[in-house]
């Protein structure tokens, strides 16, 4: 039980932490990495005097890592800092530990080098005593509790009073097999392992006091969890084993790329798999049964495939899977309802993710012997879940969830026995009778409609005419490219609004503000017109694909010109104009647009006649505004998240004293290869290699697979092969003096007006990250680029950049703090995606 003390401990840890790891996640993986330390330390100690004196963990070149010796006091604080660092970074590797703690220790390393702090942190632990490993697990508990509300590239830790819903009403019993293929921090395993012991306890003695011992060890041999993140691993691994496991069967492991366990299947399984896909989709192997990139899709199609033929499911998922009218999620939907053993949807509140998410999620529950007994789907429609739908989440006592919980075990029982409720044999509304909560689809009715769709609320108690779904025409609710009245145009001396392309926004601001003004006369010939509430949308390559899109507002007298670049939709009184400047905003309409542009090189242009005709669900204007709305705050999530990172800028130590060097002291730079465009192709082949070109360096620093071209290898251009760690810089056109940072395996070519810089001996490769990164570097090469509107910067100016020439040390402390920086990174992104996604979602009600 978690007391006051423990949880005093765990925050004066994160106090010492705060100033030098900010972010809460790392937080808890350097307190969790210091905590199994000393515990295994503390073993270790243990064991030896039960042996005689010989340590058996910290022997040979580790016996200056133990515990004792880490925190001796004739260590001075800096050669703490370089010991500690020096043992985590190798404990993986120490022989002599058993496999579990090797992986805990997988990839672990000091993101700072403060002697004081670390010597203050080392004193916090030590207050935690491991008589008992309770401390430790209550400790770790509230690690977890202080995590679960930190979200990550989609994978948001799910409540823990959601899990425990799902767990009791799915019921996993002492001889079944559970799985969570994206098992995060081992929550659901944790709370499907506790609900057994429950159900097995004897009165008045502990939980699990009715299990043998053979039973209780077959239990711990169970549980299987996989995640494609080794920080998620080395958790729930901690997690497992605080609660019991002594060796659990946690594993890292892509569910969805890779097929090592595919032939595995289980009686239970439970997850919360990401909601996030990331750009250019997943990319499975091809034993699904559904054909898809998106990750929500993949991820139920696994679980559907990898349940045994009685097997059982609970699976959350975002609001999409249930009505999105993409060809696979109507697959999906079928094969749930028809083989894949559905019986019941769970819809939950839109702020359970809150506040880093608010995507709308439902729950999937499936069991394949419940499916075949009931010709029906069970909605279960939960608004209230105990907390307010605020940002903080503060509980407010009012919960539906054991109403739900209820309905949901008393039907799955009713089933179960075969009783019959009326005359045609339909198991329905008699096991729940008057629970508000509760509603009841025929399959058939399901089936009825072409979308399958699975929100309860659809269905009435007449079929559905899907005609009736409010389907137009962009033409039928906007003007496109309307002229101005005469009664406007004859007034020549008007003074107007001018807009040029480079005053609309990319993709992610409806506002933009007119900076120049003209007279009429002036611009009347050889521009766009438009008036406040039009939408522009930019029609030309690159801009269109960018979103470069907006809102006229604040226009001189009502009224502007600018770029014939520009389509202009001025919206009727059937659709608010900030619902049509999101509806061409979004990554469908662009993607759907780019396959119709016409012309060549740079001078593609998006068709007018693809804007009049493209087709979007038109809501009541009520329900606009309500959509409005939350798009809105969706805005503001994202633009906040796309400030930070397009706003990063490394900081130097400071430079009294330092040396300033030329960038091509440090390190070596290499010009990218001029390869023919007959020469690439789209798709990659064998012997093919995908080329960096500038546009896949993106305006964030990061390598995209936006329009990936791949060309052959030859051994004549290894000169030109970016790996794993090079950094990338853009040398031409808009984004000249970004970088990218290569971080995975692939082997890729590198393209003319792209360079590539590699670290000389006794540099650290991070440091020349984070010097590239520096504002002062992107500043550098947009103000020194020449050659016109694309603008060129050379190599020669480039390796002449001056910058600091640093210790070693104080390299690698600003290459770890780039790493922070790209770990929370991760997360922005992930809050950026998911804040799409929900737009996404939100558009298509």
């Amino acid at each position: 039980m978690l007391n006051a003390s423990t949880k005093q401990k765990i925050n004066a840890l994160r106090d010492i932490l705060v100033g030098k790891i900010p972010d809460p996640k790392a937080q808890v993986e350097q307190i969790t990495l210091a905590l199994m330390y000393k515990f295994m330390s503390d073993i270790d100690e243990r064991n030896a005097e039960l042996l005689g004196g010989k340590s058996s963990f910290f022997a040979g070149d580790y016996a200056s890592c133990s515990w004792k010796a880490l925190t001796d006091p004739s260590l001075s604080g800096h050669e703490r800092v370089i010991r500690y660092s020096e043992c985590l970074e190798k404990m993986s590797r120490n022989p002599d530990l058993p496999q579990l703690f090797r992986d805990i220790f997988k990839h672990a390393f000091l993101p700072y080098r403060d002697p004081e702090v670390l010597s203050l942190f080392f004193k916090h632990i030590n207050d935690f005593e491991y008589v008992h490993s309770e401390d430790l697990g209550d400790a770790f508990e509230y690690l977890l509790s202080i995590l679960g509300s930190q979200g990550d590239a989609g994978q948001f830790r799910t409540p823990r009073h959601i899990i425990d819903f799902i767990v009791e009403v799915v019921d996993p019993q002492k001889h079944e097999t559970v799985l969570d293929p994206a098992c995060g921090t081992a929550g659901f395993l944790i709370s499907a392992y506790k609900h057994i012991l429950k159900q097995n306890t004897e009165a008045g003695s502990h939980e699990g006091s009715a299990l043998t011992a053979s039973e209780r060890r077959k239990l711990t041999e169970n549980f299987t969890g996989y995640d494609i993140s080794p920080d998620m691993v080395r958790l729930s691994l901690v997690n497992m084993y605080l609660h019991m496991f002594p060796e659990p069967k946690i594993k890292e492991y892509d569910s969805l790329s890779s097929d090592t366990y595919w032939d595995q299947d289980f009686d239970v399984i439970l997850a919360n798999p990401p909601f996030m896909t990331p750009k250019g989709g997943i990319r499975p192997h091809n034993r699904f049964s559904i054909k898809a990139n998106r990750a929500e899709v993949l991820f139920v199609d696994y679980i559907m495939e990898h349940l045994k033929p009685s097997g059982r499911a609970g699976v959350i998922v975002p609001e999409g899977i249930v009505f999105q009218g993409g060809t696979a999620y109507k697959e999906l939907r079928k094969m749930l309802v028809e083989k894949g053993g559905l019986w019941a949807v769970v819809s939950l509140p839109a702020g359970v993710f809150q506040p880093y998410s608010g995507v709308k999620t439902s729950i999937l529950l499936l069991d394949k012997n419940i499916a075949k007994q009931t010709d029906h789907i069970m909605f279960v429609k939960v608004e209230h879940d105990g907390f307010d739908l605020g940002a903080q989440r503060r509980p407010n006592g009012i919960s539906e969830l054991p109403m739900a919980n209820e309905a949901l075990v008393e039907y799955r029982r009713f089933v179960s026995s075969g009783e019959k409720s009326d005359a045609t044999g339909w198991p329905g509304i008699a096991a729940v009778d008057g629970n508000p909560l509760v509603s009841f689809v025929a399959k058939q009715q399901i089936a009825s409609l072409s979308s399958y769709g699975l929100v309860g609320a659809h269905y009435g108690s007449q079929t559905i005419d899907e005609s009736a779904i409010d389907v137009v025409m962009l033409s039928e609710v906007c003007d496109i490219n309307p002229k101005l009245p005469r009664e406007i145009l004859d007034q020549s001396e008007l003074e107007v609004s001018f807009v040029p392309m480079s005053d609309i926004p990319d993709k992610g601001s409806a506002t933009f503000l007119p900076q120049q003004k003209r007279r009429l006369a002036e611009v009347s010939k050889g521009y766009t017109s438009f008036l406040n509430g039009d939408v522009l949308l930019a029609k030309v390559t690159p801009c269109f694909e960018n979103g470069k899109s907006g809102i006229a507002r604040g226009l001189a007298n009502g009224v502007g010109f600018g770029s014939t670049e520009f389509i202009v939709l001025r919206p009727n009184d059937e659709i608010l104009p900030e619902l049509l400047y999101y509806l061409v905003s979004t990554s469908e309409f662009i993607e759907q647009g780019k396959p119709q542009m016409t012309g060549t090189g740079g001078l593609r242009r998006l068709p007018k006649a693809f804007v009049e005709n493209y087709q979007i669900s038109l809501p009541s204007l009520e329900k606009q505004k309500e959509i409005v709305a939350e798009l809105h705050k969706c805005q503001v999530v994202i633009d906040g998240a796309l400030a930070v990172l397009n706003n990063y800028s490394p900081r130097f130590p400071s430079s009294d004293g330092i040396d300033v060097v030329p960038l091509g002291e440090l390190g070596d730079f290499v010009g990218g290869y001029a390869f023919k465009s007959e020469n690439m192709v789209s798709i990659s082949g064998e012997g093919y290699l995908p080329v960096i070109k500038i546009g896949n360096i993106s305006k964030t620093g990061q390598i995209t697979d936006s329009r990936q071209q791949y060309c052959q290898y030859t051994p004549d251009l290894e000169k030109f092969i970016v790996k794993k760690g090079d950094i990338v810089v853009a040398m031409t056109g808009a984004t000249v003096g970004k970088v990218a940072q290569v971080s995975d395996d692939s082997r890729y070519l590198l393209n003319q007006r792209v360079g590539m810089i590699r670290a000389r001996e006794g540099v650290e490769q991070g440091y020349l990250l984070a010097v590239l990164l520096r504002d002062d570097f992107y500043q550098f090469c947009q103000q020194t680029a020449g050659g016109g509107a694309q603008g060129n910067i050379s190599p020669k100016q480039i390796v002449n950049y001056m910058v600091p020439k640093l210790t070693l040390d104080q390299q690698k402390m600003m290459a770890r703090s780039v790493q922070e920086f790209l770990g929370s990174r991760l997360l922005l992104e992930g809050i950026v995606s998911d804040a799409q996604k929900a737009m996404a979602e939100l558009l298509v009600q």
